[in-house]
C-alpha cells in the first residue's frame, strides 16, 4: 500500500448515518470526494451482517487503492484481510493486534487528548495516532476536548502521521492542519451530509497547496 493515505480525508462509517443498505454507495461517494483513507466503524450490528459489508467495502477500497481499516475488530480485519485496524482505549494491545495482521497493517491508535498515550503508541510501532475531539461531536459528545497545542506538540515530536477527530468540518478543518493534523478523520461531517461527495471534496480540498503566486521578471 502506497504512502497516500498520511495525508488527507480520513472518512469513518456510522451505521446510524449509512446505513448497511446505503453504506457502500456512500463510501464510493466520500472516495470519489477525495478520501484518501476509509474507516468501518459499526458498533451494533449483527457479525454476520459486518462481515459481509466490510467485505464489500474492502472490494471497492481495493478497486480505488485505497486502505480500509477496521474500528476495534482485529478478527474481522483479519478475516476478511483489510488493511488494518484502529484500537481504542478498551481495545485489545498493540501488540497482540500487530503479530495477528503482521507487519505492514496499518494500525492506530486512539489518544483522546493524551499526548503520553501517542508517544507511547508511537515507540512501539503505530503507524498513525489520533486525537479528539477538537469540536462538538454527534459521535462522542462527552468524549474529552483536545486542543491545538497537542497538534503543534505531536508534530515537533512525533515521526508518524497524526489525526484529529470531532466535529471537523469544511469550516474549521484548516486550523487543524495548520497546528500539524495530517489526516482530518470525519463521520458526521461527511455521512451526515446530503451530499456525501460534495462534503467530502471540501474537506479534501483543505490539503491542497497553496497557489503559486507568479514571479514577474525585473
Amino acid at each position: 500500500m502506497n504512502a497516500a493515505w498520511q495525508r488527507g480525508l480520513y472518512a469513518i462509517t456510522d451505521p446510524a448515518l449509512t446505513p448497511p443498505e446505503r453504506m457502500v454507495e456512500e463510501v464510493r461517494a466520500a472516495l470519489a470526494g477525495g478520501a484518501v483513507l476509509i474507516q468501518y466503524r459499526d458498533k451494533r450490528s449483527d457479525p454476520a451482517d459486518q462481515r459481509q459489508l466490510a467485505a464489500a467495502l474492502l472490494r471497492l477500497c481495493r478497486a480505488t487503492r485505497v486502505p480500509l481499516i477496521i474500528n476495534d475488530d482485529i478478527e474481522l480485519a483479519a478475516d476478511i484481510g483489510a488493511d488494518g485496524v484502529h484500537l481504542g482505549r478498551d481495545d485489545t494491545a498493540f501488540v497482540a493486534a500487530r503479530a495477528r495482521l503482521g507487519a505492514t497493517a496499518i494500525i492506530g491508535v486512539s489518544c483522546y487528548n493524551d499526548f503520553s498515550r501517542a508517544a507511547a503508541a508511537a515507540r512501539v510501532g503505530a503507524d498513525y495516532v489520533a486525537f479528539g475531539r477538537f469540536f462538538a461531536s454527534h459521535t462522542k459528545p462527552a468524549t474529552a476536548t483536545a486542543d491545538l497545542e497537542l497538534l503543534q506538540r505531536a508534530r515537533r515530536e512525533l515521526a508518524v502521521p497524526v489525526a484529529a477527530i470531532g466535529g471537523i468540518t469544511a469550516a474549521n478543518g484548516a486550523a487543524l492542519i495548520a497546528a500539524g493534523a495530517d489526516l482530518l478523520a470525519v463521520i458526521h461531517g461527511v455521512f451526515g451530509q446530503a451530499d456525501a461527495r460534495s462534503a467530502a471534496t471540501e474537506i479534501a480540498r483543505l490539503f491542497a497547496p497553496p497557489p503559486q503566486r507568479a514571479v514577474r521578471n525585473k
